[in-house]
Formats: structure tokens, sequence, C-alpha cells
């Protein structure tokens, strides 16, 4: 069985390298525009995400304290939400950059560790499914090889066991013709009988 190879896009290789760096700048970039639309020193605005930021950071606890280990992938988008909206609150009350980008930095170098450990387990599952496809390939290789030969004794015995009936009847049809042939000393031998022959009805 031939499996199909896919070869992916080179774009598609590269996004999941630049997403966290791109979401990061992302946030930050909008924090700033709320910057200068009015949320500079604005203690409701701060208030707002300090309460969205902790309540997401909440949901990560309650989703990686979770029945049967957690759910992994709940809790870091939980835990990510959180450091965005805290990033965005600082980029939107800050009136310099200096805080902003310190966090956004600290931001993005959590967000590659993160990703790092799911690239690392996406890797061991890709490496496993590639070991398990070469082996899949190898066994039916295997399998097609031994039922090719097997394949090829049975008509090699085929085409040997009709070349010895083709020999047996065209002997049986001289030994007809000698004189003193006797049918019986065939059926002794163990060769099939043979129907007798009428020399009246031939004559």
């Amino acid at each position: 069985m031939n499996e199909p190879l896919v070869q992916r896009h080179w774009v598609a290789l590269a996004a999941p390298k630049v997403a966290p760096a791109v979401a990061t700048s992302t946030v930050l970039i909008l924090g700033r525009i709320w910057n200068a639309n009015g949320a500079e020193h604005s203690t409701g605005n701060a208030a707002l995400m300090v309460v969205l930021a902790a309540g997401a950071a909440t949901a990560g606890a309650f989703a990686a304290a979770g029945r049967g280990g957690g759910d992994g992938v709940l809790a870091a988008t939980a835990f990510a939400t959180s450091g965005g909206l805290a990033l965005a609150g600082v980029a939107g009350y800050a009136d310099g950059l200096s805080l902003p980008l310190l966090l956004w930095v600290l931001a993005t170098a959590v967000a590659y560790g993160i990703a790092a450990r799911y690239w690392r387990t996406d890797r061991r599952d890709t490496v496993a499914y590639e070991r398990q496809s070469v082996v899949r390939r190898e066994g039916h290789a295997h399998t097609e090889r031994v039922e090719a030969l097997r394949a090829g004794a049975q008509i090699e015995v085929a085409r040997e066991g009709a070349a010895y009936a083709t020999a047996l009847a065209q002997a049986l049809i001289h030994r007809e013709a000698l004189p003193g042939f006797d049918p019986a000393t065939l059926t002794r031998a163990g060769l099939p009988e043979l129907p007798a022959i009428d020399i009246t009805k031939e004559h």
C-alpha cells in the first residue's frame, strides 16, 4: 500500500514559528493605539484589564487542575489570554514605551517557551508516525514478496503438472498402438483406469 506524500508550503511551515511573536506584537500595537485614544493613566481602563487578566488566569488554573490531570491546551490558552490582557493593559495605561516593551519581550519569551514544549511533542509524534509508516510499508512489501513467490510456485507446479499430464497422455497413446497393450497393468501400477477400447467398432 502506497501512502500519499504531502509536502507542505514554506508559509505553512514558518507560520507556527512566528505566531507567538506576531501575537504579542499585535497586542502591544493595539495597546499603544488604545493608549493614544485615551487609555493613558485611565484608572477605570486599567482596573478593567486587571480584572480580565485575573479572570483569565483563574480560568487557566481551574483548567489545569481539572479532572484527569486537566486540559493542557485549555489551560495554556487561558494563561496566554491572561498574559495578553495584562500586556495590553500596561501598554494602554503607561505613558512611555519602556515598560510595555519590557513586558512584550517577557511575554514573547514565555510564549516561545510554551510553544517549544508543544513543538517537541508534535515532533516526537511526527517521528513516531514516520517510523510506524516505514514499518507498515516494509510489512506490506514483505507480504507482497511472499505472496508473489507463493503464486509463482503454484503457477510453476501447475505448469509442470500440465506438462506431465500431456507427456503421460502422449505416452499412453503411443503404448496403445503397440501389440500386447494391457490397460489393467496400468491400473495395477496406480494409474487411472483407462476406458476399454472396442476394436470391432473401430474396424
